[in-house]
């Protein structure tokens, strides 16, 4: 049957039935060995015995594959008969089979279920498997081919992949300031997988844009304001790059359009002890890192306001053009909290942005015990708060909050796209937040901490903010009882900072010799303890201090015997040392 179908399509009563995806009916002849310009041999290909070789593999478990093609058969062949053909590619029906989908994912769901949520809080399982990333590479059979592989490879693929995965959410994962399960922003990232939304619209985004603008009121109230706004990014560096460029567009507008020429040099201050992300915004947005004047911290790691205070006065001396004051509100490495209000005095004096970045810390505004920590958050004019980190809602979830009312976010971010934000539609269009973000597709990760939040109410937020900072306050306790255990600094937040000493040290002076070795002694404990899979934990040199161990408490899985197990367990892998 000859016809036309739509430009430069054709209706071929012969034509053989592809389904996958961007396969022609060239590549298909080409697949089963018959010559690719041969109508007469694609007919054979399409009519004969083997149609069901043009139905890939990938698509259908193997011991189905007859099964599904003699039940299919008469349809194919109906279809055939009525198959169009553009640019040598069938258009009738799905290229994929569902079934067989389905199947697939309700299969690696039952993987996910018994590998991961399952073995989540069992202290048997290993942390991690270790394994060496050229021995890795071949384990994990990494190589995409031509050809589709079926579904029990990849469902052996999935086994794989946790297998040699760490196990963030093990009670004994110490590594990093996230850690354990949270089984509600879980099934939350299920549905936003399933579902694929990009909040930018609410006509694409209806649920998602509703459930950002609830979270965002609440974190508002949390921070002490009556009102604000802001925006979920991809991680507290991206947050702290958008405070900054914030801070700069308000103290020169004209800089979204004209640029950087002509304008002064912009400084701005920041703490020692300052997460790497405000150099790399410095960096990032042509401000230079020269440009960031890092002000003197105390021995417990926070700023100094005195110093903070010569600082601005220096920069203005020299001719700059002081713009910005970062403080931080839980350091990564000691966990300490700048003095806000004297910080946010110095701010109104010389008329500067004040940026809190909480990303860690934040999420002691959930507890009434130790919200303290953060007293004066209330005067910053924006704020950054991961409630990915100590309130487990599952990475990424970050907030950038900002006092401002008056569109300023939207003001410095708007392009305008007029395929997406017009104003004419039948609508609320107030409710198409997406312009004012740096992003045009965006997660809707507030609904992972909304989920949670739902679940738990406030007071079962705040119960996990306490018992994590109990927990860190019985570790400490522990290792102020223990021969060959020496903590840095009395903690104030969940970072508990210590060095292991093994018996081979204990009773050398503490000169230079004592220091280099003892400088050793972590990465060699590190090593052993990942090789083993027992647990993981951080170390790091920091401020002239040499290796230390960094214990983090976060998740609710943790319990005291984690923690005996935890100061056992680095004795015994570094006793002979």
């Amino acid at each position: 049957m000859n016809g036309s179908a739509g430009s430069g399509g054709e209706m071929e009563e012969d034509a053989p039935l592809t389904h996958l995806s961007g396969w022609s009916a060239k590549q298909a002849a080409v697949s089963t060995g018959t010559p690719a310009a041969g109508k007469e041999k694609q007919h054979q290909v399409a009519a004969g015995s083997s149609a069901h070789s043009q139905l890939p593999c990938c698509f259908l478990p193997p011991c189905a594959v007859q099964t599904h093609v003699d039940s299919n058969k008469q349809d194919i062949f109906q279809r055939k008969k009525n198959a169009v053909l553009v640019n040598g590619v069938i258009l009738n029906g799905p290229i994929t089979d569902s079934k067989a989908g389905e199947k697939f994912v309700e299969e690696a769901c039952k993987i996910i279920m018994e590998e991961v949520i399952r073995k989540a809080a069992d202290v048997t399982e290993k942390v991690c498997e270790w394994q060496p990333p050229e021995k890795l590479k071949k384990l994990l059979d990494l190589e995409m081919r031509d050809t589709g592989e079926p579904h029990q490879r990849l469902l052996q693929l999935c086994q794989d992949i946790i297998r040699y995965s760490v196990k963030t959410n093990h009670p004994r994962f110490f590594n990093q300031l996230y850690a354990g399960i949270d089984y509600y922003s879980l099934v939350a990232r299920f549905i936003t997988e399933a579902l694929n939304p990009s909040v930018y619209t609410y006509e694409v985004s209806p649920v998602f844009l509703l459930v950002e603008e609830a979270v965002l009121k609440r974190m508002i109230e949390f921070v002490g304001w009556k009102e604000g706004d802001g925006i979920f990014n991809p991680g507290g560096s991206v947050s702290n790059m958008y405070a900054m460029n914030l801070a700069r567009y308000k103290y020169c507008p004209d800089i979204k359009e004209k640029g950087l020429s002509g304008l002064p040099r912009l400084v701005l201050f920041t703490s020692e002890e300052c997460h790497y992300s405000m150099n790399k915004a410095a960096s990032f947005l042509g401000i230079g890192t020269q440009n960031v004047y890092f002000i003197t911290t105390d021995e417990r790691g926070k700023m100094i306001p005195e110093e903070l205070e010569k600082q601005v006065q220096r920069a203005r001396k020299e001719g700059a053009a002081p713009f910005l004051v970062c403080a931080t509100a839980g350091t990564t490495v000691l966990g300490a909290f700048d003095p806000l209000d004297k910080i946010a005095d110095i701010c109104e004096k010389h008329g500067l942005w004040l940026h809190v970045d909480a990303s860690w810390g934040g999420s002691a505004l959930m507890s009434r015990k130790h919200r303290k920590l953060l007293h004066g958050i209330h005067r910053a004019d924006s704020v950054a708060w991961n409630p990915h980190k100590m309130l487990m809602a599952g990475i990424q979830c970050c907030a950038l909050l900002v006092k401002d009312n008056s569109d300023l976010l939207k003001k410095c971010y708007s392009a305008k796209a007029s395929y997406l934000f017009q104003q004419d539609k039948f609508y609320d269009v107030s409710y198409d937040t997406g312009d004012k973000s740096i992003q045009c597709s965006r997660r809707p990760d507030a609904f992972k901490f909304w989920m949670t939040w739902k679940a738990l109410g406030t007071t079962g937020l705040e119960e996990r903010v306490n018992r994590a900072l109990a927990l860190a306050r019985y570790l400490v306790d522990e290792i102020k009882k223990r021969e060959g255990f020496q903590l840095l600094l009395e903690p104030e937040y969940a970072n508990i900072c210590f060095w292991y000493i093994p018996s081979s040290l204990r009773k050398m002076e503490e000169g230079p010799e004592f220091w280099k070795k003892l400088h050793q002694v972590a990465p060699v404990i590190k090593e052993r303890m990942m090789k083993k899979g027992s647990m993981m934990l951080g170390y790091q040199p920091h401020r002239g201090k040499v290796n230390f161990f960094r214990q983090v408490v976060i998740s609710p899985q943790v319990s005291r015997e984690d923690m005996d197990f935890l100061l056992d367990e680095i004795d015994l892998l570094g006793r002979d040392l």
